[in-house]
């Protein structure tokens, strides 16, 4: 079952979210999206949640020769977090990526400036942090962003995904006090195929998201 685009899928996740928070699972919330794609579905649930909108930028790390084959990601000035298995079975060595890892933390920074202008990070310490993104395939990036937030020492920690991959789902179990997922499609292909319309998002669209969201 494919959702319409990512502002029907954050309203879904968002429902499920709601429920949560009246139960008082979710106490002092702050939603963090993962850009780009996460923010749209992240805007909802911030709305429904009626809590602040917040940016976490990752950047995958691709392979070389398949810049869309993650094989790892990168947080802020952290050290690369990779996956293990990829690099044995595609040869790679973190000295081969190293240019790679070079130009993606550019770009990072490049975003965290562009995205936050000048505002500081949000204080999660003992605050329900939840993670936001469009989907999980491999599930490197979010498993970057689960533990960057981690040593921020929030309360609770919940990652929150309209659409996941079996496995994807399973590994970040490991990392989040928990995991909300409304699909994980047995026969999982990509994040894209699970929705009709997956248009790629600009910088503009997510300043867009941040303003609306802070005026709500």
């Amino acid at each position: 079952m494919q959702f319409h685009d990512r502002r029907q899928a954050g309203r879904e996740l968002a429902g499920r979210l709601r429920i949560q928070q009246e139960k008082g699972a979710l106490p002092d919330p702050v939603v963090l999206a993962l850009p780009r794609g996460g923010v749209t579905v992240a805007q909802e649930v911030a709305r429904a949640l009626n809590a602040p909108l917040d940016v976490l930028v990752v950047r995958k790390i691709g392979a070389p020769f398949q810049r869309e084959l993650g094989v790892g990601a990168i947080v802020g000035d952290d050290e690369p977090l990779y996956d293990e298995r990829a690099l044995q079975q595609l040869g790679l060595t973190e000295k081969t990526l190293a240019p790679v890892v070079e130009r993606e933390r550019k770009e990072l920074h490049r975003r965290e400036r562009l995205y936050r202008q000048g505002r500081p990070a949000p204080d999660l310490t003992g605050r329900t942090a939840i993670v936001v993104d469009d989907g999980l395939a491999t599930g490197s990036t979010a498993r970057a962003a689960l533990r960057y937030v981690r040593r921020l020492e929030p309360g609770r920690l919940v990652l929150a995904v309209p659409v996941a991959s079996p496995e994807a789902a399973d590994l970040m179990r490991a990392e989040a006090d928990e995991v909300v997922c409304l699909q994980r499609p047995v026969t999982f292909m990509a994040v894209g195929l699970c929705y009709e319309r997956f248009e790629q998002l600009t910088d503009e669209d997510v300043l867009k998201a941040l303003h609306m969201t802070a005026d709500h």
